[in-house]
């Protein structure tokens, strides 16, 4: 358990925020998350600055999918999938109770594409990646009864496959847990307003050199970030300057922002040499954008309305885009859409009248049965992925690696998958270890996570299997997470897989600084409640509120920004 996480502990933001530090990452999501934990664990010095709250981006509001990409398969990205089942083996295997097996099923329509043959080349392939071999096909009647409720016109059997899922922001909660044990150091709503280079004097009330205004100067190689404390009673002091050896973006959608500020302030040194009367040398090409973000939204609906055994894979029937249905923590999540997102990256994602319709149309067409209608959606969600830009017309033909550019000593590591989350961080490593000439590490994979070193004492008040799903999201921690229940607090919330005090250990030390962490991200109440939850707030207020010390009027305020942001980013649009 990190203090610094704990209530008080950001009174020690100024002394850690001080020191020198060996890396700094930027972005507290997977991959952020992913990069602390194999720095720290290595010996790195290792600090993370997330602006907002850990997982606020793209790591909480993915499809939830563990997967080796099959779809990646048709496309040719061979190596891609590879690596992808291979990662997908080893977060089952080393990260149980947190990352679990799900089967899919994918009906066999006739004139639908892809043919039979087709799709069970794919997964011959795909099983022989991950050194497995398992029946995939099932005649009409078999499949019927293993995926019941689909549409049975036209079908002539189907093909079933094992992928996995996971509750991502928990995944990057576990990660970050785990790279505080090793030393690193993780701090959410601190935004890096700037970048510091070799040369530049002065600074904010970081850096011991006065709390003046950070003047950029003629300057190398990007050395430190100027980073404000967003939860700060005064909003107008300086920012702190924090020094490092390496700073490495891992900002995802948001990188091109650090990448075209780090390659201005370069250029404009450039300038400043030559009108200095320096040698006439060019400065540096201005950088151009590379990402495409691209939206992916999402339904949710309750398990009872559409009660699934295994997830089911359709392919929708205006556009042949595959899209899922599975059951995901109590619920039932359909998705995903894939188009350009064009808004305020500044703003949470929102699902469009559009989406709704596109994901409410291929409902009716496999579940006609079930006269699903949009009364039935309890919530919504929408992430942004960051995805390389090459140019092509359909956004879902855009490739789904990830890059690594270091400019003007920035690091910028972007693109991607959740399941690849250690390749790439070790990747970023070795891409620095040369500004890091001190530091010699093994860089070979080791497991995801440190093994839990005794089994946990028998809770005869757990319902059943809660305590390795416990196991999988606190780790080590698990068993303070259970000696902290109060009387009644290991019975599941009504409509969901999480415990209370899961909400009251989230709220002791979890580093939740705005409700919207607590009931989005640290649990994920609300998307498995109608209205976010408002119906048990009561009782999640008594839980929490105590435990965070906030005042009554803090709490008021808390929860009017929660309501408002759930009606505007997670209900059904107008």
């Amino acid at each position: 358990m990190s203090a610094v996480w704990s209530r008080g502990g950001r009174t020690a933001l100024p002394a850690l925020l001080a020191q020198p530090w060996d890396v700094i990452v930027i972005g507290g999501g997977i991959t952020g998350a992913g990069i602390l934990l194999e720095a720290a664990r290595r010996g790195l010095k290792a600090l993370l600055l997330e602006q907002r709250d850990f997982a606020w981006g793209t790591s909480s509001r993915s499809s939830k999918l563990v997967h080796g990409g099959l779809r990646y398969l048709k496309e040719g990205q061979l190596g891609l999938t590879r690596e992808s089942v291979h990662e997908r083996e080893h977060l089952l295997q080393q990260a149980a109770g947190l990352v679990v097996p799900q089967s899919f099923a994918f009906g066999h329509y006739a004139g639908r594409k892809p043919g039979k043959l087709m799709f069970l080349l794919g997964l011959a392939m795909y099983d022989r990646l991950a050194g497995q071999r398992s029946r995939h096909y099932y005649e009409r009647e078999e499949f019927a009864a293993l995926a019941p409720n689909v549409s049975t016109q036209g079908l002539l059997g189907g093909m079933v496959y094992t992928d996995a899922k996971t509750d991502d922001a928990r995944l990057v909660l576990r990660v970050l847990q785990e790279a505080q044990a090793h030393g690193g150091v993780a701090l959410n709503y601190m935004a890096v307003q700037g970048l510091l280079r070799d040369g530049e004097q002065g600074g904010g009330h970081g850096d011991g050199q006065g709390s003046g205004p950070v003047r950029e100067q003629i300057s190398g190689k990007v050395c430190g970030v100027l980073v404000r404390d967003m939860q700060s009673d005064m909003p107008q002091a300086a920012p702190y300057a924090v020094r490092a050896r390496v700073v490495i973006s891992a900002t995802g959608a948001w990188a091109d922002g650090l990448r075209l500020q780090a390659g201005k302030t370069a250029a404009h040194s450039a300038t400043a040499r030559q009108q200095a009367g320096a040698a006439a040398m060019a400065g540096p090409p201005a950088l151009k954008p590379r990402l495409r973000p691209l939206r992916g939204s999402h339904l949710v609906l309750p398990a009872w309305r559409l009660p699934l055994a295994q997830a089911i894979s359709l392919m929708h029937p205006y556009d042949g885009r595959p899209v899922f249905a599975f059951p995901w923590e109590g619920v039932t999540l359909v998705g995903t859409t894939d188009v350009d997102h064009k808004d305020d990256m500044a703003h949470d994602a929102s699902i469009t009248r559009d989406e709704v319709e596109y994901l409410m149309a291929v409902l009716h067409d496999q579940f006609p049965q079930l006269a699903l209608s949009e009364r039935d959606v309890i919530a919504t969600y929408a992430g942004v992925r960051p995805v390389i830009d090459t140019g092509k017309a359909d956004p879902s033909k855009e490739g789904r690696d990830h890059a690594l550019w270091l400019e003007h000593g920035l690091l910028t590591v972007t693109g991607g998958k959740l399941t690849t989350f250690r390749v790439i961080a070790l990747d970023a490593l070795r891409r620095v270890a040369s500004l890091l000439p001190d530091w010699q590490a093994d860089l070979a994979p080791r497991p995801v996570f440190d093994a839990v070193p005794a089994p946990l004492p028998h809770v005869p008040q757990l319902p059943a299997g809660m305590a390795h799903k416990l196991q999988g999201r606190y780790g080590a921690l698990t068993a303070q997470v259970l000696a902290a229940a109060q009387q009644g607090e290991l019975e599941l919330i009504g409509g969901t897989e999480t415990c209370w005090v899961q909400l009251r250990w989230a709220a002791r030390c979890e580093a939740v600084q705005r409700l919207e962490d607590l009931l989005l991200r640290r649990s994920r109440i609300g998307l498995q409640l109608r209205q976010g939850g408002l119906a048990i707030m009561a009782r999640i207020r008594a839980i929490c509120q105590p435990e965070l010390g906030w005042s009554d009027q803090r709490w008021d305020a808390e929860l009017a920004a929660y309501v408002a942001l759930w009606n505007k980013h997670y209900s059904l649009p107008a």
